[in-house]
């Protein structure tokens, strides 16, 4: 099985030329011949929003997988391996694909850096109302007007437009855990596990984790080493180390099998500096080196 699948590939596979390739695209699902292909499971390196209005089918990401049978907004990210299996024949809506280069700062602001769209993990899958149906509707088919212009900061305007989409989306998530009344230690608890997950927005071998240890964790909580260590060992039962292995673990096994970096580009990017302590690392806790553990599962893939 290949790491990952370009944009390029991806237009290649639905019948699209190379002139299809910009940092932003947006289609209607219906004149894309989605519903003619089985996607197999592996990352692309692009984001993709869709809106699905019409058809029912099945998606598969990470882990789990869904059947749809209603309309949905769906959001992919480079750091998830996903499929669409279509089960009817009529697929109605739209999508629109970007690349790393569209998402500058301005996109990653405050308030969507930690959305659905930015994480690997979480829930990617969200059922507007049939009012919400409607007006992104409406959203997709201005940006299908827009991508076509000529207007010099079209691509800051389509920016616009997907944040709009994200916010609209956003209101469909339950209210998040900081409107709860937590004590000391839960906050401290929960806002580990914040920092621990977004770290792992991996997406270049030349991103590097900026927390790597315990002590980094602690200084950053603004807590002292030995009491988060506490606190994570009494309500969770493992230490601080133990869960930052246990995350940089599952990490680096994403990466031997998504990705096609090699072992020092994963090793670098996991805050290892020399591949040689990464190898160390990965075979203490797995029982086998990343060489051997990316051959075996892609030979199973």
């Amino acid at each position: 099985m290949k790491a990952k699948e370009t944009l390029t590939e991806f237009y290649a596979l639905h019948g699209k030329g190379a002139s299809n390739i910009s940092p932003f695209n947006v289609y209607r699902r219906e004149s894309f011949e989605c519903s003619a292909h089985l996607e197999p499971v592996y990352r692309r390196d692009f984001y993709k929003i869709s809106m699905i209005s019409g058809g029912t089918g099945i998606l598969s990401y990470a882990d789990r997988f869904i059947k749809i049978d209603r309309p949905c907004v769906v959001f992919l990210n480079p750091l998830i391996p996903y499929s669409w299996e279509p089960t009817s024949a009529v697929q109605t809506g739209y999508f629109c694909l970007f690349t790393e280069d569209f998402v500058n700062p301005s996109l990653k602001n405050e308030s969507l850096s930690k959305s659905v769209l930015f994480k690997a993990g979480g829930d990617h899958i969200f059922f507007p109302t049939a009012d919400s149906i409607e007006f992104l509707k409406t959203v997709y088919e201005n940006m299908l007007k827009e991508v076509q212009s000529d207007y010099h900061h079209k691509y800051e305007l389509l920016r616009s437009y997907v944040q709009i989409i994200m916010h609209e989306v956003m209101k469909m998530q339950p209210p998040p855990t900081f409107h709860k009344h937590l004590n000391a230690s839960e906050r401290i608890h929960t806002l580990f596990f914040e920092l621990l997950e977004n770290q792992f927005f991996i997406n270049s071998p030349d991103k590097v984790l900026s927390l790597k240890n315990a002590n980094e964790f602690a200084s950053q909580l603004n807590v002292h080493t030995n009491h988060l260590n506490k606190i994570l060992k009494e309500t969770t039962g493992k230490t601080t180390t133990e869960w930052i292995s246990e995350r940089i673990i599952k990490e680096a096994k994403s990466l031997l099998h998504f990705s096609n970096w090699d072992i020092s580009e994963i090793a670098y990017c996991l805050g290892f500096e020399h591949s040689s302590n990464f190898i160390i690392f990965f075979k203490k806790k797995t029982g086998e080196s990343p060489n051997r553990f990316r051959k075996r599962v892609l030979s199973i893939s």
